[in-house]
């Protein structure tokens, strides 16, 4: 393995650092290194694989598609586009939306969902302010990275072309900042990134509530908390509903895919020729997500006892635990090196702040395919939590 890493090392550019494994294949919920190793995937490429590896709808799904069209650009429509934009009308309906006033536009990423959305910012109010949350992530393209709070992130790439107003997630924050000339508020439900943090009680009411009172958009980024992650299709919607959507990791299954869904006259904001994109929308990416989307559909009251059992087990162990469904923080006392002792397990999690790690499992996961963990965890409590 060491020749591949040295491979890696000599082809690609030193942006992520040197990788914790190379894999070379998966199946279910579990992948295998180079070296003929099996690990519990707990993490499904940060949020993204709702289905796990090799799952036989999505195969059978980029096959069929891939025998007929990959890709035709945008100046044309296909079956699968249109199938794909009616379905997300149908998921934003369920979650309590006039699905007929919904209008979606594709794109290959999260990051990209951010920046249309962005774009549509600027058309609702030219000139108007943009505000984000403190620890807030919304992707790292130089349009997107003006909503991202993180400094490290954004300072060197100033000057940026503007950056938005970072307020505390807290509600007196909030009502501070608000006035008649904030275009949009942007925020995540639970800030994935800064350790799988849910907003405060009330904050995404409070939120609607202003920007209904001052003509703002609310932009609710939904990337990582959407599409099944939280035992629901929008994490969101039982609080309030947003004027711009943005969604991409589990939408489309591991296949790069992301969307913008405008809900009203935030919907009706583009016009012919103020955006664009060559992939957003193609067929092979649309006819994952139409796969993906049906079995998810199955799975969401599974994510949910799946949940409350994992999070019974890890708390009956004496970890804090937060987050919802699917997408959980459990508190450890550093975070890095309870990674990499699980790595050493045959476990693969991620640590996105000092003293959390995050659990995203592939949706399809099971109490008996996580025991394992469990054991591990209820084992090495002590240790973890940082207790001599």
């Amino acid at each position: 393995m060491s020749d591949m890493y040295e491979a890696y090392a000599s082809a690609l550019m030193d942006t992520f650092g040197k990788p914790q494994l190379v894999l070379t294949r998966g199946d279910g919920v579990y992948v295998e290194d180079s070296d003929g190793r099996r690990y519990l995937d707990l993490l499904a490429g940060i949020a993204v694989n709702a289905l796990g590896h090799r799952h036989p709808a999505l195969l059978e799904a980029l096959s069929r598609q891939a025998g007929e069209l990959i890709h035709v650009s945008n100046f044309f429509a296909t079956p699968a586009q249109i199938s794909l934009a009616q379905k997300l009308q149908e998921i934003v309906g369920a979650e309590g939306y006039d699905a007929s006033s919904a209008r979606v536009f594709f794109t290959n990423s999260g990051t990209e969902a951010n920046e249309a959305a962005l774009k549509l910012t600027r058309l609702h109010k030219k000139g108007g302010r943009v505000l984000a949350l403190a620890h807030s992530f919304h992707g790292r393209t130089m349009g997107a990275l003006t909503l991202t709070h993180k400094e490290a992130y954004r300072e060197p790439f100033e000057p940026l072309a503007g950056v938005a107003e970072f307020i505390e997630p807290e509600i007196s924050a909030l009502e501070a900042a608000f006035d008649d000339n904030v275009a949009a508020l942007f925020l995540e439900p639970i800030q994935g990134e800064a350790g799988v943090i849910p907003l405060v009680y009330g904050f995404m009411e409070r939120a609607r509530e202003l920007c209904d009172q001052h003509n703002a958009l609310l932009v609710i980024d939904e990337v990582q908390t959407g599409m099944g992650r939280t035992g629901r299709w929008l994490a969101s919607s039982p609080y309030v509903k947003a004027d711009v959507i943005t969604l991409a990791k589990g939408l489309g299954g591991g296949v790069p895919i992301g969307a913008c869904i405008g809900i009203g006259a935030a919907g009706a904001l583009f016009r012919p020729g103020n955006h664009g994109t060559t992939f957003g929308g193609n067929p092979l990416a649309c006819a994952a997500s139409l796969a993906t989307l049906g079995e998810v559909e199955k799975l969401l009251e599974h994510v949910n006892e799946v949940s409350a059992w994992l999070t019974a087990r890890l708390e009956e162990a004496g970890y804090a635990v937060r987050g919802r469904g699917l997408l959980l923080g459990v508190e450890v006392a550093d975070s890095t090196a309870v990674r990499q002792e699980l790595l050493s397990e045959g476990v693969i999690v991620n640590a996105p702040n000092p003293t959390t790690i995050r659990l995203a499992p592939p949706l399809i996961i099971t109490a008996a395919e996580l025991e394992p963990f469990v054991e591990i965890m209820s084992r090495r409590a002590a240790e973890f939590q940082g207790e001599k």
